[in-house]
């Protein structure tokens, strides 16, 4: 027996699976690091890719905004923006600095949220704005966007004299690779930019896939909205499987994010191995909070479960559904090709919020019967059209009635949202 260990919540699941069912265990291949995360940073910093040194950047600029990430990502900011804010004040002790968190339209992120992720001293210390997509007194419109939406984002960060972000690296369901440019949109755009961006037919794009930035229309609209943002200077973090940083860029937003997208892929770029069954996660917290964020392991699980399988999906799911339209646009209708159909009759302007998720997920149960462990109640999951198990022995067994077979092959992929599975 293959004994599996999986990310779940803050603990972590074991899979006993028979040796000779086992088709492979799809891991990221990450290096060691002996420096401290901190260390990695600083070095970024002394070498920008593309850009000047961040106190060169910060001479006789007097409000600076710092974007960083949300409760929902685990970035190790607290590694990240202490040499930041130290680099920035270098350059110019009197800045004025604002920490705004790109929330993008996820909810707010709460005090002790910001303080765990912050540590309370720079908590307390620095001045933290919470972005609201909907907020429309402190959004402007900066312009058009290539695929004809308008960019609107945070007035903060439209009338800084400097915009920088912090950020981490990792594969994306639909951007190829979060970070870099993402730090403005979604970050800090407003909810009708957002949603232009994600409409369906960028979505339904074979371009729009992980590990793919060349062509990929979402990343087009990305990279123009931060470079009309004027975002100057980004430090991204590629972090392990512990959520620690093992690599850190820093510089131009295009250049800098490239080069940490092309060291991530070297190691986190695995083939797929055809399956009856996949068991995956969403690496555990804070991840796995909810089913809407669930939805990105999903996606590593349907590149390599076969047409007409079972993907067991392991994500606590504390938090719920995470999306009150994500929750309406699956629950509300039994025959999903129709809400795919309304989905992909819509203009782009006219797309709704979380439509880009419910998309992926009608994919994702259009090729495979997805069972989920998770807290969340049952008549959730059911109503999402998931089916509940509450243990990985229920689910396995569960995933072998449903295939009518006492020896399904099996693949595993302990971080669903960790590894770029492609041929």
């Amino acid at each position: 027996m293959a004994i599996v260990h999986f990310p779940y919540g803050r603990t972590e699941l074991t899979a006993d699976l028979p040796d000779e069912d086992l088709a492979a265990v799809l891991t990221a291949q990450l290096p060691a690091c002996g420096d401290s995360e901190e260390a990695l940073v600083r070095r970024a910093l002394d070498n920008p890719i593309g850009a000047p040194r961040l106190c060169e950047l910060a001479r006789g600029k007097k409000k600076v905004v710092v974007l960083l990430s949300d409760h929902t990502r685990p970035v190790p900011s607290r590694a990240i923006l202490p040499p930041m804010l130290e680099e920035i004040r270098r350059g110019n002790p009197a800045a004025e600095i604002t920490l705004l968190v790109a929330t993008g339209c996820h909810r707010a992120t709460a005090p002790e949220e910001l303080r765990e992720k912050l540590g309370p001293e720079l908590y307390a210390r620095e001045k933290v704005v919470v972005h609201d997509c909907d907020d429309e007194a402190n959004l402007v419109c900066l312009g058009t966007l290539p695929s004809g939406g308008a960019l609107v984002i945070h007035r903060l960060a439209a009338e800084a004299d400097l915009l920088v972000a912090e950020g981490f690296i990792e594969p994306h369901f639909f951007a190829g690779f979060s970070g870099g440019r993402k730090s403005v949109l979604p970050g800090i755009a407003g909810r009708k930019t957002v949603l232009a961006n994600h409409c369906a037919a960028f979505i339904d794009d074979p371009r729009a896939r992980t590990g793919v930035l060349e062509g990929n229309p979402i990343h087009r609209d990305m990279v123009w909205a931060a470079r009309r943002a004027r975002l100057a200077f980004v430090v991204n973090a590629v972090i392990d499987h512990d959520k620690r940083a093992i690599a850190a860029v820093a510089g131009d937003v295009e250049r800098a994010h490239e080069a940490g997208c092309a060291f991530l892929a070297g190691h986190c770029r695995v083939r797929p191995a055809m399956a009856d069954l996949v068991l995956t996660t969403n690496g555990g917290y804070p991840l796995d909070q909810n089913l809407y964020q669930a939805v990105k392991g999903m996606t590593a699980a349907e590149a390599t479960v076969r047409p007409g399988g079972v993907i067991l999906m392991m994500a606590s799911c504390a938090d719920g559904c995470g999306g009150e339209a994500f929750y309406r646009q699956i629950s509300g209708e039994a025959d999903l090709d129709k809400t795919l159909a309304r989905f992909r009759s819509r203009q782009p302007e006219e797309t709704e919020p979380d439509q880009w998720q419910s998309q992926i997920l009608i994919r994702v149960l259009q090729r495979a019967t997805v069972l989920l462990l998770s807290e969340a109640p049952d008549e959730l999951v059911r109503a999402m059209h998931m089916v509940p198990v509450h243990s990985v022995e229920e689910g396995l067994r569960r995933a072998r009635e449903i295939l009518g077979s006492a020896h399904p092959r099996i693949t595993a992929i302990p971080d669903g949202v960790s590894v770029w599975v492609q041929e």
